[in-house]
């Protein structure tokens, strides 16, 4: 028998000699704005026989991801553990995803200047907004990345990744609201069960701003500086959103506003459907003191489909994510305990935006996650009870049958004593 058992001589020498197999495919993150360039210089030299290439972001998201997702399946593989170190001190991997900025910007550049172009036809302006902003909504995944490391110069990127969107401020709401209060009521990031993704768009988005200036307020206070101090990250970022939009707006006209404007709306809505996407209905538990518990890999909703996880620098493995905030992309992991979504955020988009799609789609999975204990999940307050007694008998049977599974389990480990 060749297996080698964990921890022995062996397994260390072959942990030892371990290489990513995924690492020249992580360069799909930042090709991303590359493709997004070509599309949008294919167009402009060919406006009329090459009218599709507008709409290359669209088809992108919602159609070739979802469809490679499917043809491709899932990997649940994991780095072992003694190849971590490694792989977070390796600076391929930061270059990587720093990579994407420069190229998003004069995507978002060309975008402009062919949506400002008079000539440009109605349908191609939106195709051509709806592909920038679909691109500089996954670049809010690439400032998440930049956004967890500690030193400046990485949260400034962090922020410039952001500046198209003009979502800067979700540095601080993600890193110090949206970590502390996942997974709860309090979290205006985390969906509810029977919240649909249009009710719960408003409350994220004004919930994390308040939030935001909120936490900035209170640590500029700490330093014993007003809120209109330079120190203020969200002015910081706000000013560099402004930079661009103005700097845009120089070069290709006032036509351009409407285009930056519609494409940072939708950006920064694809940010805020994946959230909606990676808490629904998860509830962290509260202790004897009435203190929430730590936040576990079973309060983020988890997906191993490769060519999202890719695409989005791993960011489907949410469950690690929470679980282990620090950890950097490469080197974050599948636990079997961990809900999982039935497909990869991108096939999970059109679904958030069709509420009984949604309901029938992930209701049940919810349930299914705690073993029929309906008293375990995060409700909309305004259909919990309604919720409650539509699931009443399913969440029965699920409950009976968990318990069955507890009963079995128990039986055999007492044989096998």
């Amino acid at each position: 028998m060749n297996a080698k058992v964990k921890g022995s001589p062996d397994s260390q020498q072959v942990d030892a000699n371990w290489k990513d197999p995924k690492r020249y495919m992580w360069l799909l993150g930042p090709a991303l704005p590359g493709i997004g360039l070509a599309a949008l210089a294919g167009y402009a030299l060919a406006p009329k026989k090459l009218k599709a290439l507008a709409w290359t972001g669209p088809a992108l998201v919602h159609g070739i991801i979802p469809a490679l997702d499917r043809a491709i399946g899932e990997d649940k593989s994991n780095p072992p553990e003694s190849a971590v170190k490694s792989l977070e001190q390796d600076k391929y991997y930061d270059r990587i995803v720093k990579a994407f900025i420069p190229t998003q910007y004069a995507m978002t550049f060309m975008g402009a200047w062919l949506a400002s172009r008079k000539k440009t036809p109605l349908e191609d302006k939106i195709g051509l907004t709806l592909t920038v902003g679909a691109i500089n909504g996954v670049g809010i995944n690439t400032a998440h990345e930049l956004g967890h490391k500690s030193n400046k110069l990485n949260k400034l990127m962090a922020m410039a990744a952001l500046a198209p969107t003009g979502y800067t401020h979700f540095v601080v709401e993600h890193n110090f609201g949206h970590h502390k209060r996942v997974a709860t009521p309090e979290d205006p990031a985390s969906s509810r069960m029977g919240e649909s993704f249009w009710k719960f768009l408003p409350r994220t988005v004004f919930g994390g701003m308040k939030s935001a200036v909120k936490i900035e307020k209170a640590r500029l206070a700490r330093k014993g500086k007003s809120f209109w101090s330079l120190d203020n990250e969200l002015l910081q970022g706000w000013a560099m959103s402004a930079g661009f939009f103005g700097a845009t707006t120089l070069i290709c006209g006032p036509r351009a506003v409407p285009f930056l404007a519609a494409q940072a709306v939708y950006g920064a809505s694809l940010l805020e459907s994946v959230n909606y996407i990676e808490h629904y209905g998860l509830l962290r538990q509260k202790d004897e003191n009435g203190k929430y518990q730590r936040t576990q890999p079973e309060h983020s909703w988890n997906s191993n489909h490769v060519v999202t996880n890719l695409f989005l620098y791993q960011l489907q493995r949410h469950s690690d994510h929470h679980a282990h905030p620090t950890r950097s992309y490469q080197a974050l992991r599948h636990f079997e305990k961990a809900p999982q979504l039935p497909g990869g955020y991108a096939s999970m988009l059109l679904p958030a935006y069709l509420p009984q799609w949604w309901y029938e789609t992930m209701d049940k999975r919810v349930i299914d996650h705690y073993e029929g204990d309906l008293s375990k999940i995060n409700w909309d307050p305004d259909r919990k009870e309604e919720l409650m007694a539509k699931y009443a008998d399913y969440a029965a049977k699920v409950a009976a049958e968990a318990a069955a599974r507890g009963a079995s389990g128990s039986s055999s480990e007492s044989e096998a004593a």
